[in-house]
């Protein structure tokens, strides 16, 4: 079905990436960056250069899109969904995609940053990937795989299935979504609008791979009260916030329960700011597991370890919250295994095959999941993301595509 199709994912790729979506999770407003719906109009145009006449862009910077039914058969209505922003952890800004043809397996030395090295020793994938025509940035930012080679991916199949009309589907909505990376991504979805039965997320790394599990999470927040003195005068009197975090923090064990230490299936507590001064200092945490009942467990942990701080500092006292971030999308997924049966056969359709694994994070699909959604996630490509090393294979995105197009027949051949 494909030998004579002209894939444009790279070409889209590439333009893509260059522009900074960066977003902000400091900011209030949302999207928390403006410049992400930067990238929202170019592909609201894109589709409807396509023909797909209803594509538009909402004040929140969500892209709605529908490709039309062309059966006569009553197919649950699927979407493809994937986000546009990148990882405020390293910048996005003046993003120099290069392709590095036929790799060869040796080292990769970024030329913006020539102290920038991406190897096959710290990136086994690579060495699935001889010959094969790989893209990076230049050594300065980041690349933007994560998401931009999930949006070429289903922006390719969008052109596929227009421009080929004979290939029969039911309705399919496409959605892009911003402040993925910060946790906010489906804040302000309109699931109603959307219409959706069913969904995808396009935001998997290794090709074949197809996760219908992702860790149920958490953040707690510790805020620390002191009492403040003057410094010279502060005998007997000075009880200082930062120092009853940092015993706090010290009493955290070393060899476990953190994500420097843990793999596979086991979860982990993990501080990730800490902001304050003697007379009040906070922590925040986020809490990981894929059984969403040891969250409770985590929680209390640090319960415990906290009344064992406070008691070292008399007249400290704290303050502890928590908040739900997400939930394991398996708990939905079980219910309707269909979603994840026909997504596996188009992988395998797609002649690749399949890597099942469990995500040690989440996608927009946890989330819109438990809002009705069920929605698990196809590989693109994406590796070695949020960093000056990330990378992709343009095969492996050319694979993405086939499989949504594969999906999108499977959907319709098994409707009766």
């Amino acid at each position: 079905m494909f030998q004579s199709y002209n894939f444009t994912v790279a070409e889209k790729f590439m333009h893509y990436v260059q522009i900074d979506t960066q977003s902000d999770p400091h900011s209030t407003s949302f999207p928390s960056t403006e410049k992400q719906k930067d990238l929202s109009r170019v592909l609201v145009k894109e589709l409807l250069e396509l023909g797909i006449t209803d594509a538009h862009l909402d004040d929140y910077g969500y892209v709605y899109a529908t490709i039309p039914s062309n059966t006569q058969k009553n197919v649950p209505v699927i979407c493809f969904c994937s986000h546009v922003d990148t990882s405020p952890d390293c910048s996005g800004t003046n993003v120099k995609p290069i392709v590095h043809k036929h790799y060869d397996g040796q080292d990769i030395i970024l030329p913006d940053d020539h102290t920038q090295i991406i190897s096959s020793n710290d990136h086994p994938y690579l060495k699935e990937k001889i010959g094969e025509d790989i893209i990076t940035a230049s050594g300065t930012t980041l690349l933007g795989a994560d998401d931009k080679s999930g949006i070429a991916a289903i922006m390719d199949a969008a052109n596929f299935l227009m421009t080929n009309p004979e290939i029969k589907h039911g309705t399919i909505k496409i959605l892009f979504t911003p402040d993925e990376e910060i946790g906010r991504g489906v804040n302000k979805v309109d699931l109603q609008k959307l219409g959706a039965n069913f969904g995808y997320t396009l935001d998997a790394g290794e090709r074949g791979s197809f996760e219908d599990e992702t860790f149920s999470a958490d953040e707690v927040t510790i805020t620390f009260y002191g009492v403040s003195a003057h410094p010279g005068y502060a005998k007997d009197k000075l009880i200082n916030a930062i120092k009853v975090a940092s015993s706090f923090l010290q009493s955290l064990p070393k060899e476990e329960l953190s994500p420097e230490t843990t793999d596979g299936r086991y979860g982990f507590v993990h501080p990730i700011n800490i902001n304050g001064i003697a007379e009040k200092t906070t922590l925040q945490f986020i809490i990981r597991d894929f059984i969403t009942g040891k969250l409770e467990a985590y929680e209390n942990y640090l319960r415990d370890k906290l009344e064992d701080a406070l008691k070292k500092y008399p007249g400290a006292r704290a303050d502890f919250t928590v908040k739900e971030q997400y939930r394991n999308m398996k708990e939905v997924l079980d219910d309707f295994p269909q979603v994840s049966e026909y997504a596996v056969e188009a992988i395998q359709r797609s002649g690749v095959s399949v890597k099942r694994s469990s995500a040690r994070g989440g996608t927009d699909g946890s989330r819109l999941s438990f809002m009705g959604l069920p929605c698990p996630n196809i590989f693109t490509g994406e590796m070695a993301f949020h960093g000056k090393h990330e990378y992709v294979s343009i095969r492996d995105m050319q694979k993405s595509v086939e499989t949504i197009v594969y999906l999108s027949l499977i959907w319709e051949e098994k409707t009766d």
